[in-house]
């Protein structure tokens, strides 16, 4: 696991991880947001050649994750499923065996966009599925990034990013963390999901992702 990074939001420490997490002592939760468990498989199934081996490697990060920090809960702020060809028979075997690993660990899915293309997770993985918001402690957990009422937002679909810019030509696209006074958004968790560059002004903070660890735009 890498280098957490401490913040401080709504009153609440927040740990943001290298792995396009977010972990949140209070409540021993884990914050993911943007799998897109199967999306390679979609693609495939489409014609598309794509890689082989996301949904292990999704996978294994968990697993690492959930042996390193004491979690009794697991939300996924939506997209759990890419679509419709993500029910693969090799996907979901993959999926129900990592479900058995953790079978007494609470996990709840945030109902995203492509959550309802693809469908609920089989009931045998024994998720929780709920429309947004889910309101937990101070915050309003979503999957699109759109300001609550009263409450500050953590929300996933943007796939962020932010374009680093070096001498010359040089630029660096990292996923990131963008943390707002009233929405923050977590970078895409899965590894084959893409990315949307994100500006930074007076009103948020960029966190870029990069060897391992946490590090602030300034």
């Amino acid at each position: 696991m890498g280098t957490p990074y401490s913040i401080r939001l709504a009153g609440e420490d927040l740990w943001l991880l290298p792995e396009k997490a977010i972990y949140w002592p209070a409540q021993q939760a884990l914050l993911i947001a943007d799998v897109h468990f199967g999306k390679a498989a979609a693609y495939r199934s489409l014609g598309q050649p794509v890689p082989h081996g996301t949904t292990a490697q999704n996978i294994g990060v968990l697993d690492e994750l959930m042996m390193a920090l004491p979690c009794r809960q697991l939300i996924f702020l939506g997209d759990f499923l890419h679509g419709p060809g993500s029910h693969a028979i090799a996907t979901l075997s993959a999926l129900s065996e990592w479900r058995a690993r953790h079978r007494d660990l609470s996990m709840t899915l945030i109902r995203g966009n492509h959550d309802k293309r693809a469908a609920d997770p089989p009931l045998s993985l024994n998720i929780r599925v709920v429309p947004e918001p889910l309101l937990l402690g101070p915050f309003s957990l979503q999957h699109e990034p759109v300001a609550h009422a009263d409450r500050p937002v953590l929300a996933g679909h943007v796939h962020p990013v932010y374009r680093l810019n070096g001498r010359g030509r040089q630029s660096l696209r990292l996923p990131c963390f963008r943390i707002g006074a009233d929405v923050s958004l977590l970078p895409a968790f899965g590894a084959f999901t893409g990315g949307f560059q994100v500006l930074c002004d007076d009103n948020c903070k960029i966190l870029v992702i990069g060897d391992n660890e946490i590090w602030p735009v300034n």
